[in-house]
C-alpha cells in the first residue's frame, strides 16, 4: 500500500480498484461489452444534445430538460467508465488519491442532478397535462433555467459534502477498494476512523434526495393520472399517456436501481450486489435513456428522420 508519513500515522497516496473478480479471458470479454455500451451511450447522448439544439421544433421545456439529462448522463458515465475499461486491460489497477477524489465528486454531482432533473421533468408533464392553458407562463424559459440551476446546485452540495467528509478520514487498514470505481460505501469500509458521521450524512442526504424528488414525481403522476381518466376522448388519453411513458420508464429504472444501491444494509454480499447495480445504474442507464426517449417519442423520431433526410 503506497502511503506517505503524516505525523504519527500514514496517509494513503493511491487506491487499488479491485473491480470484478473474474478470469482474465472474461476481463477481455467484459471490456468489449462495456466498450460497446459506452460508445453507444456517447453517440446517443451527444446525438440527443445536438438534435435538440439544432431542431427548432424541439425548443420546448420538455426537451430543454431532456437535453440537460443527456448531458448529465454523458458526464457521470464518463467519470467512471473509461477508468473501468482501462483496468480490464492492465494488471496495475491503481488510481491516485486525487483521481479518486475527482471521480467520486464528478460522479456524485451528476448522479444527484439526474434525480432533480427527473423530478423537474415530472413537474413539466404535470403542468402540460393538468394546466395546459397556463403552461407557457408556468414553464417559462426563466422557470426552466431556475429548475435546472437548482438541480446542479443540489448535486454540487451533495457531492461536496460527501467528498469533503469522506476524504477527511484516515485510511490505514487497506487501500483496496472492492469496487470498479470510487464510491462512498466501499471507501468507508477502508477507514480506520469513526465513520458514524459519514454514515449518517449518507443516509440523510441520499434519503432526502431520493424521497423528495421521488415524492414530486409520484404526486405529479397522481394528478396526471386523474386528469387523463377525466378525459372523454380515447385519443386524448392515449396522447397524454404517451407523452409520459418515456419519462415513467426512465424514472422506474433509475430510482429502482439507486434505491437498491444506497438504502440496503451493508454486508460483504451487498458489496458484490452493489457492483452489479452500479454497472446498470452508472453505465447501462445512460445508454438506455436516449433510446427510451427516441424510440417512444414521436417528435424525436420525426426530427431524426428529417436530419437523416437532409444529410442524405
Amino acid at each position: 500500500m503506497k502511503a506517505m508519513a503524516q505525523g504519527n500515522g500514514t496517509r494513503v497516496t493511491e487506491f487499488i480498484l479491485l473491480g470484478f473478480a473474474v478470469r482474465q479471458e472474461l476481463q477481455y470479454m467484459l471490456f468489449l461489452v462495456f466498450l460497446i455500451i459506452y460508445m453507444t451511450s456517447l453517440v446517443g447522448n451527444v446525438g440527443m444534445i445536438l438534435l435538440i439544439k439544432y431542431d427548432a421544433r424541439l425548443h420546448t421545456p420538455m426537451y430543454f430538460f431532456l437535453q440537460n439529462l443527456a448531458f448529465v448522463d454523458l458526464c457521470y458515465t464518463s467519470a467512471i467508465t473509461p477508468k473501468m475499461l482501462f483496468n480490464f486491460l492492465v494488471s496495475d489497477k491503481s488510481i491516485s488519491y486525487s483521481g479518486c477524489v475527482t471521480q467520486l465528486y464528478v460522479y456524485g454531482v451528476f448522479a444527484t442532478v439526474e434525480c432533480y432533473l427527473l423530478a423537474a421533468m415530472a413537474v413539466d408533464r404535470y403542468v402540460a397535462i393538468c394546466n395546459p392553458l397556463r403552461y407557457p407562463i408556468v414553464m417559462s424559459q426563466r422557470a426552466c433555467i431556475q429548475l435546472a440551476t437548482g438541480s446542479y446546485v443540489m448535486g454540487s452540495l451533495n457531492a461536496t459534502t460527501h467528498t469533503g467528509f469522506l476524504f477527511s478520514l484516515s485510511f490505514c487498514n487497506s487501500n483496496v477498494i472492492n469496487h470498479f470505481f470510487c464510491d462512498v460505501p466501499p471507501i468507508l469500509a477502508l477507514s480506520c476512523s469513526d465513520i458514524n458521521v459519514n454514515v449518517m450524512l449518507l443516509i440523510i442526504f441520499v434519503g432526502f434526495n431520493l424521497v423528495s424528488t421521488l415524492l414530486v414525481v409520484f404526486l405529479s403522476y397522481i394528478y396526471i393520472l386523474a386528469a387523463i381518466l377525466r378525459m372523454s376522448s380515447a385519443a386524448g388519453r392515449y396522447k397524454a399517456f404517451s407523452t409520459c411513458a418515456s419519462h415513467m420508464t426512465a424514472v422506474t429504472i433509475f430510482y429502482g436501481t439507486l434505491s437498491y444501491m444506497y438504502l440496503q444494509p451493508s454486508s460483504s454480499e451487498s458489496q458484490e450486489n452493489d457492483k452489479v447495480a452500479s454497472v446498470f445504474y452508472g453505465i447501462v442507464i445512460p445508454m438506455l435513456n436516449p433510446l427510451i426517449y427516441s424510440l417512444r417519442n414521436k417528435e424525436v423520431k420525426e426530427a431524426v428522420k428529417m436530419l437523416m433526410k437532409s444529410c442524405s
